[in-house]
């Protein structure tokens, strides 16, 4: 009787819990949140001054006391109570704009398909703590599949490849369930702290993460490009202390990349061999989907695809696919209850 009390003033939701965004799909209406997973506290007070976008803007120029940080860490909870606080930013949100005192919406959440039973708990007990009546559980990859509509529940191969900002996910998906995965922190994270080595060892000069991240979009690229794209690098060199600009092109940046972007194609190679040979007949013909916001990167799908001698999509607003595949499940959770996570804690829905 209560729950239905609380779901009658409740908008149910979905999120992608990502280490670098997190989005909040409402049912009904859509993708409503797309924010930065940055939480600023002043740690005088222990008060936590912002929350997503403004909080992103003070990362790397905030004074002793103020501390930016992401509350997720490869896709995993590292602080609970913060990542607590920020679910409940965001819950509070989705339901400021209708009349509802006291929100208890169900809730289904992303998690990466690699994390332990500890890590689920961690993600499902903030997110009960942070406001949900009810939290149901999806792994990335999953939720991805449903979101660019592919065919999950057929006996047939469906290969898709999650790169994030703190985690990659790579799974074949048959018949409503993952047969291989393999999950690995090589992602958008990683390819920054790369840039920032790189600039460290060639050329003397101290990067921060925004500005890596920022060179990164700029001319970041897997695989030669047809034109020489350039930007200039800023930092602090670290022989004179000075701050320094160096112009840098892309061969330059795929060269700093390259030890990462290897691994991850060695990976999505040793999955393939993991794979049963019926499904990897399929996967040929219906092609390997790039998802996730590090699958944007130049040239990442002509060089998977010239690897794994395999075609490779790269899907539509892919940024966006796991939290619409978390609103699809939110739509319709009895039908699709098969294909939620449930921990040694929590039962799924019946």
């Amino acid at each position: 009787m209560l729950n239905n009390l609380f779901g009658f003033f409740s908008k149910d939701i979905g999120i992608d819990l990502g280490t670098a965004n997190t989005l909040v799909y409402v049912r009904g209406r859509g993708i409503i949140i797309n924010e930065p997973s940055v939480v600023a506290i002043n740690q005088k007070t222990g008060q936590i001054l912002s929350i997503g976008r403004e909080a992103k803007k003070m990362v790397g120029r905030t004074p002793a006391h103020i501390v930016a940080s992401r509350p997720l860490v490869a896709g995993v909870v590292s602080d609970f109570e913060v990542t607590e606080q920020m679910l409940k930013f965001f819950i509070d949100k989705v339901h400021r704009e209708s009349f509802s005192i006291l929100p208890r919406p169900r809730v289904v959440v992303g998690i990466p398909s690699g994390v332990t039973e500890v890590e689920k708990k961690a993600v499902e007990d903030a997110t009960r703590n942070a406001g949900a009546r009810e939290v149901y559980l999806i792994e990335e990859p999953m939720a991805a599949a449903i979101g660019i509509r592919l065919p999950i529940q057929e006996a047939a191969g469906n290969m898709l490849i999650d790169i994030g900002g703190g985690t990659s996910e790579i799974a074949v998906i048959s018949l409503g369930g993952i047969v291989v995965s393999r999950s690995l922190r090589i992602a958008g994270d990683k390819l920054n702290e790369d840039i920032i080595n790189y600039a460290r060892d060639e050329f003397n000069l101290l990067l921060g993460e925004k500005t890596a991240e920022d060179i990164k979009l700029a001319i970041g690229s897997a695989h030669p490009l047809e034109e020489k794209i350039e930007t200039t690098m800023c930092g602090r060199d670290i022989v004179t202390g000075l701050p320094k600009e160096i112009i840098v092109d892309d061969s330059q940046i795929r060269k700093a990349l390259s030890r990462s972007i290897k691994t991850l194609v060695n990976a999505v190679k040793g999955t393939i061999e993991e794979t049963p040979p019926e499904l990897v007949a399929d996967i040929m013909r219906r092609g390997i989907y790039l998802v996730g916001g590090g699958s944007l990167l130049r040239g990442l799908d002509k060089l998977i695809a010239e690897q794994t001698e395999m075609p490779v999509k790269l899907v539509e607003d892919p940024l966006t696919a796991v939290v619409r595949g978390a609103g699809v499940v939110l739509e319709d959770i009895d039908s699709l209850k098969d294909v939620l996570v449930s921990t040694k804690y929590q039962k799924p829905p019946r």
